[in-house]
């Protein structure tokens, strides 16, 4: 599914309606499992500031030359927003490049392109990820959505536009950095874990790229979880299989397709595993080499800076990583320990900034990977 992500000001006397590239991977695992797609979100360029290279501009209707998709179009179903067809620009006008200066509050928005919604599964996706983002519209720490607008070509969510970057780059930024910081942030993704899961929503997505600070001034600015292109209400009783995320966070019983909201809390000390030391917990140089590094499910302290960081994080890495949900901790056991309580164990004193490093040759490579994706996207539109 490609995603666009546009920065639009809003015009004054109208107000905002506010309404209630992938990659395929497999897996193998046992002889009962078959080979599943990692159902991986391609994720576009945030409606950041700080981070933008290019102007982003609003994606031109696409010419549609062959027969059947002129057909498709044609007949299209309702619409997958389930309002009328809406022109966001009756509303919103386009910024034609992120941070231009302007006398309208700017807005962050994300265009799916409804020829890339190719399943009834694609569909259902963008839907669910409409009503879940408006059903948590408001709770702290998680990205407002203004609106969504649906015409003929596209899906555009409309939300606020958080200028300070992604959860990578306010580390980055800090000229001193302490198990006391790491905490502080562990602190604010688990709490979004709670309120999601006290709310009946499973994200399934966690990790640091899907949390970007609010605005520049790191003293004021939040934290806020982003993209539920793949989150799902909780159902009583479902056992959910579908393999969804990204490789390195994925707990092993979604690999096993059996899983419930518990793998929100593997994907949360997958994040804290990194704060601490600068790399994942589970690596290897393909996806199926990490998926069968989770199933291992053997956790490394040995290696520089693990021996002096103190036992009770690493006792908290070790309660969110049990490879059994049931063992596993809670979003409130994890906000109970005493590592993690503001004022805690937590000490303010440095760590080795080799971390620090590695976090940024992490996003750099996550980075790069995003554009490979992007171009190869960009690419088969031509190969049909």
């Amino acid at each position: 599914m490609a995603c666009l992500c546009i920065n639009f000001k809003k015009k004054p006397k109208k107000p905002i309606p506010v309404s209630n590239g992938q990659e395929n991977t497999e897996f193998e695992s046992g002889e009962s499992t078959k080979k599943q797609p990692l159902r991986q979100r391609q994720t576009a360029p945030r409606a950041n500031i700080q981070i933008v290279v290019q102007p982003h501009k609003l994606p031109l209707p696409v010419p549609i030359s062959h027969p059947q998709e002129q057909q498709k179009l044609m007949h299209q179903p309702e619409p997958i927003s389930g309002k009328p067809f809406e022109d966001v620009k009756e509303t919103y006008s386009l910024g034609r490049e992120l941070g231009q200066i302007s006398s309208g509050k700017n807005f962050a928005c994300k265009s799916i392109l409804k020829r890339k919604l190719i399943r009834t599964q694609d569909r259902e996706d963008v839907r669910r990820e409409i009503q879940i983002m408006q059903y948590l519209s408001g709770q702290p720490n998680i990205v407002e959505i203004k609106g969504a607008y649906e015409d003929r070509q596209s899906v555009h969510l409309v939300m606020e536009l958080c200028e300070g970057g992604e959860l990578f780059d306010k580390i980055s930024k800090r000229g001193h950095y302490s198990e006391k910081a790491a905490a502080e942030i562990i602190r604010c993704v688990v709490k979004v874990v709670e309120i999601c899961h006290f709310m009946g929503v499973i994200h399934r997505d966690l990790k640091p790229e899907n949390f970007l600070l609010s605005g520049k001034d790191e003293a004021s600015a939040m934290l806020k979880a982003t993209d539920f292109g793949v989150s799902v209400f909780i159902e009583e009783g479902k056992v959910y299989k579908d393999i969804v995320g990204s490789a390195y966070y994925v707990a092993p019983e979604v690999l096993k397709r059996n899983y419930g909201k518990e793998i929100d809390i593997w994907s949360a000390g997958v994040i804290l595993y990194i704060l601490l030391c600068g790399t994942p917990p589970f690596w290897a140089e393909t996806d199926k080499g990490i998926f069968e590094e989770i199933l291992r499910g053997e956790i490394d302290f040995e290696f520089k800076p693990w021996p002096s960081i103190s036992e009770s994080a690493k006792d908290l890495v070790m309660n969110m990583l049990k490879s059994d949900p049931k063992s596993r901790y809670t979003a409130s056991q994890v906000l109970e320990h005493p590592w993690i309580r503001e004022g805690g164990e937590a000490s303010d004193k440095p760590i080795d900034s080799a971390i620090l490093s590695r976090m940024k040759q992490l996003q750099a490579m996550n980075k790069l990977k995003k554009l490979a994706l992007k171009f190869i996207a960009q690419s088969s539109k031509f190969d049909r």
